[in-house]
């Protein structure tokens, strides 16, 4: 449930991709909730659809362009799309993101090279296909990373490597966008139970019980508590705020991330 008073979005336009499950999707219902109306982005025609529907089923205002962040040229005509249905955008939120447990000898380098493809180069080609649509004081990036843009993580060398050029991506863009209005912030959520994420790497009971003893809130954050955090980051509440990172995680990085792989390896 919000938190926040309704309407704090209102008359504003949010462009999300990796918007139809997961943290994106829960960010997605926040946003609408709150008087947004969205374009979202995604690969598969059917989830897509299917978030769309969610969306709209609840009262919200939502379209739908199915293609790939690593396709310039397909961003470019999402963004297009979205501005002539809606007439502006004022937010962009980067959620589109692979992910895959191996060591950094078991995995390829296609495999390598296709999550920071995704991740890194998919939030360069969202952003600078954005530019033009958001060149106005009040739009707001919200860049989501990991906890693996900072402290190395066992089999997740490809997400540590993706992650962290996506922060310092990010916080450039806000560097050299203020002068136009363009804020660009980061979420770097913790383990979010719910996520495909946590599926992967702590399937089991066991796993996931060992996840929340490296948590000193002592349990798994929710899609909530990241929806909540970006509401306030795209919202007017945090005009004066940008080049941030905001850590969403339970305390996690504070201890360490070394029980997480530790975790993976059992499972295997």
């Amino acid at each position: 449930m919000s938190v926040f008073v309704n309407n704090l979005l209102e008359s504003k336009t949010a462009f999300l991709t990796g918007g139809t499950s997961g943290i994106g999707f829960g960010i997605a219902q926040r946003f609408a909730e709150s008087g947004a109306k969205l374009m979202l982005l995604g690969r598969n025609p059917e989830k897509l659809e299917a978030a769309v529907e969610t969306i709209r089923s609840k009262g919200g205002v939502a379209h739908g362009y199915a293609a790939d962040v690593r396709d310039y040229a397909a961003l470019e005509a999402a963004f297009a799309k979205a501005a002539e249905i809606y007439g502006q955008i004022d937010i962009l939120v980067c959620g589109a993101a692979g992910n895959f447990p191996a060591p950094v000898l078991g995995m390829s380098a296609n495999g390598f090279k296709a999550v920071v493809d995704i991740d890194l180069l998919g939030t360069y080609n969202t952003c600078r296909a954005a530019y033009p649509h958001l060149r106005k004081p009040g739009a707001s990036i919200l860049s989501i990373s990991a906890n693996h843009a900072s402290q190395p993580y066992p089999y997740q060398a490809h997400v540590c490597a993706a992650k962290a050029g996506v922060d310092l991506l990010t916080k450039t863009i806000a560097l050299e966008w203020a002068r136009d209005g363009i804020r660009a912030n980061i979420i770097t959520p913790g383990p979010i139970d719910d996520t495909e994420g946590m599926r992967r790497l702590a399937p089991t009971t066991e796993a996931r019980a060992a996840v929340v003893t490296g948590v000193p809130l002592g349990r798994m954050g929710t899609k909530d508590d990241i929806a909540n955090l970006a509401l306030f980051l795209c919202s007017e509440a945090a005009s004066f705020i940008t080049g941030a990172v905001y850590v969403c995680d339970g305390g996690q990085a504070l201890v360490g991330l070394r029980s997480l792989g530790a975790v993976w390896e059992r499972t295997q």
